[in-house]
């Protein structure tokens, strides 16, 4: 908006007296817009109760007081966001997590609870976000300070949302969009990450010198992306972990993943008849980087096909992911949001250092407009897993959910069901991981502003 208002000399009148007051304040505001950008400021609410409940069978020739856990927790994530003052928003956020219920190890970096299954939801109270976002120059947005990150599908670099206390990272992040020719780049240094543990946990917070480059470019039929991930973490010596043996604390110390992975990924939607496809393709490689303590270099390689077709309410699909081992690492994916891949039951937070092809199955029935309900679907899901060295099944799971929104509320029930013929040992990180059989069930509500 303008002002403007011509000098005159004769008696002033009511109506110029108004204008001057306009034009005062229009200088003011002009001189100084921090007072409209708090005006602008809108409220950030999330909020999440949640019970998990965990069975899993004991390891061969072990005996364990329980093999149940049971967690009950209450997450509240509240902040505010600013308008933009000299093109620059800020946020701030905190989060507050309570246990209700902590017959769980919520830490398997902690000594305490081990007669329990792990739920990594631990007691936290937590600046979660607090960043400056500028947009001065065209077409490109520049944030800094603590932020949440998801890259793609989330599988190399996100803010593993399934958790109660989701990951955040401290850096820069550069997003540039070519809007004339479908062209973004994006481009971010981090030197922290803060894990969902929390501050208080051995591994809460990991140090180092990350650099995510992700480039794409929107075709008809989707989009291809290329992107180039350097993780080199500072490394945490044993001492880090009081009270844990070598054969645990060694696998805790995140410079064993020190990393340099590259690759593309092209995903999109086409339209066939009455039946919408969805499509995915993935290929990437890695070997180690910077304080990676592996002698010599190595190659893992990374697969991903998937296929889905959406008919009216109906989604059926499936696809294969590998990540493959040389029998003394596998490749690795610290910062992803694990719970979205190799089922939900989580047996495969750390890819087995002979590698793993998982190939899943789903279908997804989906309703808008029950009862009182905005929205209402059902997903079941089935995944096969099988080493990619040697070909030794590691099981296989089965996992439905059910969810639900009425107004800015979500409900959701979740079951997964991890089994396998007999036990076997999968090893990670240089520890032997006995796969047993696995149950896990969800029970939550969440509030969105």
């Amino acid at each position: 908006m303008t002002c403007l208002i011509k000098h005159s000399t004769a008696r002033p009148s009511p109506t110029l007296v108004l204008a001057l007051a306009v034009t005062t304040a229009c200088s003011a505001a002009h001189a100084n817009p921090i007072p409209g950008a708090l005006g602008e400021s809108k409220p950030l609410a999330d909020i999440r109760a949640r019970y998990e409940w965990v069975e899993q069978a004991p390891a061969p020739g072990t005996t364990l007081p329980s093999t149940t856990a049971n967690a009950i927790n209450l997450r509240a994530r509240l902040g505010v966001e600013t308008g933009k003052a000299w093109n620059t928003a800020l946020l701030v956020e905190g989060e507050f997590l309570t246990q209700l219920e902590d017959n769980y190890r919520f830490d398997n970096s902690v000594p305490g609870y081990t007669k329990y299954p792990v739920v990594a939801d631990p007691e936290a109270y937590e600046l979660n976000r607090f960043q400056l976002t500028n947009t001065s120059i065209a077409n490109t947005t520049i944030t800094l300070g603590r932020q949440r990150i998801n890259l793609d599908d989330q599988r190399f670099v996100g803010n593993v949302g399934w958790r109660m206390n989701e990951q955040t990272y401290d850096a820069l992040r550069v997003v540039n969009k070519q809007l004339k020719n479908n062209l973004t780049f994006d481009i971010t240094y981090a030197n922290k990450v803060n894990r969902v543990y929390g501050p208080e946990s051995p591994q809460g917070v990991y140090k180092g010198d990350f650099e995510f480059t992700n480039i794409s470019y929107q075709f008809k039929l989707g989009k291809l992306t290329a992107f180039d991930y350097i993780l080199n973490f500072k490394r945490l010596p044993n001492a880090q972990f009081p009270g844990l043996a070598a054969a645990a604390a060694n696998p805790l110390d995140p410079g064993r993943v020190s990393t340099h992975t590259w690759g593309a990924r092209f995903a999109g939607a086409k339209s066939v008849s009455r039946i919408k496809l969805n499509y995915t393709a993935s290929y990437a490689k890695q070997g180690r980087y910077g304080s990676n303590p592996a002698i010599a270099n190595y190659d893992n390689d990374y697969y991903l096909g998937e296929l889905t077709g959406t008919f009216r309410q109906y989604t059926v699909g499936g696809g294969v992911e590998r990540l493959s081992g040389d029998g003394t690492r596998g490749f690795s994916t610290p910062l992803a949001t694990l719970h979205k891949f190799q089922g939900w039951v989580d047996k495969f937070l750390t890819t087995p250092d002979k590698g793993i092809k998982d190939s899943y199955g789903t279908g997804t029935f989906a309703m808008k407009g029950v009862g009182p309900f905005e929205t209402l679907s059902l997903t079941a899901m089935y995944h096969d897993y099988y080493s990619t060295r040697g070909d030794v099944s590691y099981g296989h799971e089965w996992s439905a959910v059910a969810s639900a929104k009425w107004q800015r509320f979500v409900g959701m029930l979740k079951y997964g069901d991890y089994g396998i013929g007999k036990p076997v040992q999968a090893v990670t990180g240089n520890a032997a991981t006995t796969l047993t059989r696995t149950k896990k069930f969800w029970a939550q509500i969440e509030y969105l502003w």
